[in-house]
């Protein structure tokens, strides 16, 4: 059962990549017991699903999708949040508040105010309806210390790695804590802003090279080189 292209490829709409026993993953679809390209991107097979990965897409909010977004409005009862998406989110005032909003005593810029940015999970969406998210769960709420980064979304995959590898290993190496949103936002919080900033590096590299071989290697050579200018520094 053939496949028509080679590992990490660049394929375009339209482009026939398999048939057979084949099941057609992100950015594909099936036609006649064809697998076809639906983007342009980087195709790969992973247990005869293929899939193509998009080179620049937005970010499609799902329910239970962990996100990075800022206040842009303080309203009468919640917060409207920028995803980074094709729509803007609410966060409810008794979602953070944990109890009944009572707006003639709750002053919500108070809470969170214009500018402010939270980690926060897409509790509910569907296309009637703007994204709604939830802070009520631990490791969600507003960010009050680390750095944050763009990533392209459909590159979080490649910097989370496969089970977790790639991620875990910067974290390890930079004694970072790093949040990854599903939007391509991601949240940096380490000791100094030097293993902040050596993280960061990594996490681009991994972005600019996400389709190319070995990067796991030259990404922990990265880390080891940068930590070893440091010793070198402090000598």
């Amino acid at each position: 059962m053939p496949t028509f292209f080679e590992e990490k490829q660049l394929v375009t709409p339209g482009e026939l990549l398999a048939e057979g026993e084949y099941q057609a993953g992100e950015n594909t679809y099936l036609e006649s017991g064809k697998i076809f390209s639906a983007r342009i991107g980087l195709v790969d097979c992973d247990n005869k699903k293929v899939n193509v990965v998009a080179l620049r897409a937005f970010y499609a909010p799902k329910p239970g999708d962990i996100v990075i977004g800022s206040v842009i409005e303080v309203g009468f009862n919640g917060w409207t949040i920028d995803i980074k998406a094709p729509y803007t989110a609410l966060l409810r005032a008794s979602d953070v508040l944990n109890r009944p909003f009572k707006p003639q005593n709750d002053e919500l810029n108070q809470v969170l105010d214009a500018g402010d940015l939270i980690v926060a999970k897409i509790a509910s969406y569907d296309r009637a309806h703007d994204p709604q998210l939830t802070v009520g769960e631990p490791g969600l709420g507003k960010i009050t210390r680390g750095q944050i980064m763009r990533v392209t979304p459909t590159k979080i995959p490649r910097v989370i790695g496969r089970k977790g590898s790639m991620i875990s290993m910067i974290k390890q190496e930079t004694g970072c804590q790093i949040i990854l949103g599903l939007n391509g936002v991601v949240l940096v919080t380490g000791k100094n802003t030097a293993d902040e900033d050596l993280a960061m590096a990594a996490i681009k590299k991994i972005e600019d090279e996400s389709h190319t071989t070995g990067l796991t290697d030259r990404i922990t050579q990265l880390l080891k080189d940068e930590k070893a200018k440091r010793e070198e520094n402090k000598n």
